[in-house]
């Protein structure tokens, strides 16, 4: 019986059937990049708000005044006699009730010098110049409660770790492509109730299920295309990523037209209940059915791949050989029973975080300056484009280890310098800085596809999903070591990250190549990669 990628060779490994199927799937990475980055605008925190003096709003309606006449009443004595204070986060300590005029405001605190009137801390009263326009306003999401928009953050990386574990399982034992979908069925239901929900908390509870679903559909269609692909074709996985980049430059132009954030939200989530419509046109991936023991089904859907690519399998590909490794429900045991095995996924879970955590941070650090918000979003994306360009280049010339280990070490030497730069010059050091951004994300990007290729079928989708968990791990951690360290020296975090991304480059070269080499169908043929 020939084997499976004997029969792929036969029936057109990246024919017009798999070049359908991956454009189809690449979409996914413009939705998830929505998702990854959305807080941004999400969370735009308001030009203009103050606190409301209890009773200010009936008084401003009896005395006929503006908005902007009620914050001046408001917050100019705060201004006068109390200079640090701009109204955002306390409030004169007074109620206005109906015995105050509209000329005796602050007759209650007759005895009181301009410079010493008693002040109160802001709590619920907060008055917005644009209040629907940002998860901000909507929840009050300001002084005392700023760290509540870092939680909503938190909260989606752990969805998406949640995710990694549940659906990454799931989809090894249910299916690539039933996962796909109820995952793409979840965000897009549960991007709605975010938009709509009615309390901050529940606001958490469903962009955590979000991120959980979210993080569903990226693995599980990268894994798709991975697996219907030769073994040749499989940089197709690299240009996945340069969907997610083209989604990172998308949003700031929808966030520009959509003025609300619930606007913003139904246009990042609603394209997922589009990708539903898949169930007609991509299959599940047959390597999948050949490890569940229905090599009928698999040998269909080949059937189907040589006619849509104009070819034609010989009559005895009337089977497919089945992997003899007996099929069982995936766990952590399995990536680390035997030698090879553990020490890829040790290396690998090592990789992810430090791609991940090295990443946020210098795009935090890096920032962007001043400037239009929207344009300078879409240039921090268009920087990552020339990653996968030289990914592309160089990955199936000299392989994929050499480029890994390389761009963790630039990345490394690359946050060195950018730390010991004098301020002065400025050009250098964020040119420094950039280069190191590209760096790591090559690594980050190359992470994906080594993963992929260095776990048989049985246990890749639990695998990938498993390492990949450390990433989001990594993007947790990251905004916290950054400040943190950053509070004792501003350098210090790059220190940090330099020898983080040199050990990671040094331990990626005791990976194995897999340049030009079929995928590995079982454990035993990942313990033969030399």
């Amino acid at each position: 019986m020939p084997s499976f990628d004997e029969v792929l060779k036969e029936a057109g490994e990246f024919g017009r059937f798999q070049k359908r199927v991956f454009f189809l799937l690449c979409q996914t990475g413009v939705t998830f990049s929505f998702l990854f980055a959305s807080v941004v605008f999400l969370g735009q925190a308001p030009d203009n708000y103050w606190c409301r003096i209890p009773g200010a709003a009936e008084l401003s309606e009896r005395c006929g005044w503006t908005l902007e006449e009620e914050r001046n009443f408001t917050v100019l004595p705060l201004r006068l006699g109390n200079g640090s204070s701009g109204g955002e986060c306390e409030r004169l300590d007074i109620v206005w009730d109906a015995s105050v005029s509209c000329a005796s405001l602050l007759v209650p605190y007759g005895n009181h010098s301009a410079g010493n009137l008693p002040l109160t801390p802001c709590h619920d009263n907060w008055v917005y110049e644009q209040p629907h326009s940002s998860i901000v306003s909507e929840y009050n999401l300001v002084c005392g409660n700023a760290w509540m928009l870092d939680l909503s953050q938190a909260i989606l990386n752990l969805g998406f770790l949640a995710g990694a574990f549940t659906l990454g399982y799931a989809a090894d034992r249910y299916g690539r492509i039933l996962i796909y979908l109820l995952s793409c069925l979840g965000v897009g239901i549960c991007g709605i109730i975010v938009a709509f929900a009615p309390n901050f908390t529940v606001f958490l509870i469903f962009r955590f299920l979000q991120g959980v679903f979210g993080k569903g559909t990226w693995m599980t269609c990268y894994v798709i295309v991975t697996e219907i692909v030769g073994s040749d074709q499989r940089i197709v996985g690299i240009v996945i990523q340069i969907f997610f980049t083209l989604g990172i430059m998308i949003l700031p132009g929808i966030a520009y037209l959509v003025p609300t954030w619930q606007g913003i939200q139904l246009a990042i989530s609603l394209p997922n209940f589009l990708f539903l419509l898949y169930y007609w046109v991509v299959p599940e991936s047959p390597r999948w059915l050949l490890t569940r023991k229905k090599g009928e089904k698999a040998l269909k859907i080949m059937h189907s791949i040589a006619k849509h690519n104009g070819k034609y399998l010989s009559p005895h590909y009337s089977e497919i050989t089945i992997s003899n490794e007996e099929v069982s429900n995936p766990s952590f045991l399995d990536l680390v029973r035997t030698p090879q095995m553990r020490r890829n996924t040790l290396i690998l879970m090592y990789a992810w975080f430090t791609s991940a955590l090295i990443y946020q941070g210098l795009v935090m650090r890096l920032g962007i300056v001043g400037g239009n918000l929207y344009l300078d979003f879409f240039i921090s994306g268009a920087v990552e484009l020339p990653a996968a360009l030289l990914i592309l280049v160089t990955i199936d010339r000299i392989g994929r280890r050499l480029p890994f280990a390389i761009s963790n070490i630039v990345a490394g030497i690359a946050c060195l310098i950018t730390a010991f730069l004098p301020e002065d010059i400025p050009w250098l050091k964020t040119t420094v800085a950039t280069l190191g951004r590209l760096g790591i994300t090559m690594a980050f990007e190359i992470v994906y596809l080594v993963n992929t290729e260095l776990y048989p079928t049985t246990l890749r989708n639990f695998g990938v999903s498993l390492c990949s968990s450390l990433c989001d791990l990594g993007g947790i951690i990251a905004p916290f070591l950054l400040f943190r360290l950053a509070a004792i020296w501003l350098e210090l975090p790059l220190i940090i990250f330099s020898i983080l991304a040199v050990i990671c480059g040094l331990l990626v070269l005791l990976l194995p190549e897999t340049k030009g080499i079929s995928l590995p169908e079982t454990v035993e043929d990942v313990e033969q990669l030399s």
